[in-house]
């Protein structure tokens, strides 16, 4: 097999970034789809060699792997034929971790959960599988590499090609360090375990104060701790704690709140006035979510005013200081006026003599 240059397969300098790489890519994977060009072999070729370069060039580890190795990616290939096949002995339970997708629950608190498998490697050429056996992790898009079961891990390979351990010539977190990708102190997900995710829901005071959610994984229950201002989309990795051996992903969701809108750390809330709060000026009480705080409203408020109250929002994810809170006027007119009162307003607007605003008819 002939040693492929994936940088000349999508048209990019060796030194291109992630966007570049996903740039070229999807110009590419449109230009040569199948659906577009339906019945040409020669187009459908070019398209798995665009995906193929793809699923290398967009993963960091197995990018790293392909630059260092280059033409000497034959030796890898040996090494990987029987590399950590004994350290690898016993690792599943019930079977090959790349068993079908399935689900877990049960108690928790509105926690749902669902594996994340890996694909089907056929779509992928005989130089991929031989370059990347046992090291291929899932990767987006049609043909989504995957190591055979009980394949040798990346870890394993690089042992037996004498590069692993602190010899390994910048794998590992050391070197995942220098591409800038911020793991220091952090253990990865042995490579071929599979995932699992759970979403919980918390309300905004929960996400104000922080708090812990029960999640039942595999018979296990396990209390998750929640900080204080997670907001919908934050994911909390729990290392090793799916079945198998894999990481457990809580994936937070807030539900929506009858008084607060949350824009990040900030809030936005309607502020309700009376007539004569917002004519004549008055000092209010404003609900927030630390407490009640007092606002002065000048005379003249104009309804949809717009009020700031800083660091009166949520706290910061994982940092210093709070957000703030913006409380919009919103002027609740009297109904039901008696006559006197009608006779006082309509003497009390005579007095007034209130032209009729500028802006009405535009």
């Amino acid at each position: 097999m002939d040693y492929k240059d994936y940088y000349a397969v999508l048209g990019i300098p060796r030194t291109a970034s992630e966007k570049e790489i996903k740039k070229a890519f999807r110009k590419l994977a449109r230009e040569h789809h199948p659906d577009v060009k339906g019945g040409d072999a020669a187009a459908e070729k070019r398209f798995k060699e665009v995906n193929e370069a793809n699923a290398v060039l967009s993963d960091p580890d197995k990018r790293a792997l392909y630059d260092r190795l280059g033409s000497d990616w034959e030796a890898y290939a040996r090494a990987g034929a029987g590399a950590g096949a004994g350290a690898r002995a016993g690792a599943a339970t019930g079977g090959s971790p790349f068993g079908r997708a399935s689900g877990f629950g049960g108690p928790g608190g509105n926690v749902r959960y669902e594996f994340h498998t890996t694909g089907d490697a056929g779509e992928f050429s005989d130089f991929f599988n031989a370059f990347f056996a046992g090291a291929s992790e899932p990767v987006d898009g049609p043909g989504r590499g995957r190591r055979p079961s009980g394949g040798p891990t990346f870890e394993d390979i690089l042992a037996g090609m004498g590069l692993g351990g602190d010899g390994g010539g910048g794998f590992g977190a050391d070197a995942a360090a220098s591409r800038g990708r911020g793991t220091a102190g952090r253990t990865a997900t042995p490579r071929g375990l599979p995932t699992a995710e759970a979403t919980a829901e918390i309300t905004l005071d929960e996400a104000y104060h922080g708090t812990t959610r029960l999640v039942d994984v595999d018979g296990k229950r396990l209390e998750v701790t929640i900080p204080r201002g997670a907001d919908t989309g934050t994911r909390i990795r729990l290392s090793g704690k799916a079945p198998g051996g894999g990481d457990l992903h809580v994936v937070i969701r807030q539900r929506p709140d009858a008084t607060f809108k949350r824009r990040g750390a900030d809030l936005e809330r309607e502020l309700p006035l009376t007539l004569e709060e917002a004519l004549l000026g008055a000092q209010v009480k404003v609900r927030t979510p630390k407490g009640r705080v007092a606002l002065t409203v000048p005379a003249g408020t104009q309804p949809g005013r717009v009020f700031r109250l800083t660091g009166q929002g949520m706290p910061r994810f994982r940092a210093e200081g709070y957000g703030d809170l913006y409380a919009r006027a919103k002027v609740i007119l009297p109904t039901d006026l008696s006559e006197p009162a009608r006779e006082a307003a309509e003497g009390f607007f005579k007095l007034v003599n209130q032209p009729a605003p500028p802006t009405r008819e535009t």
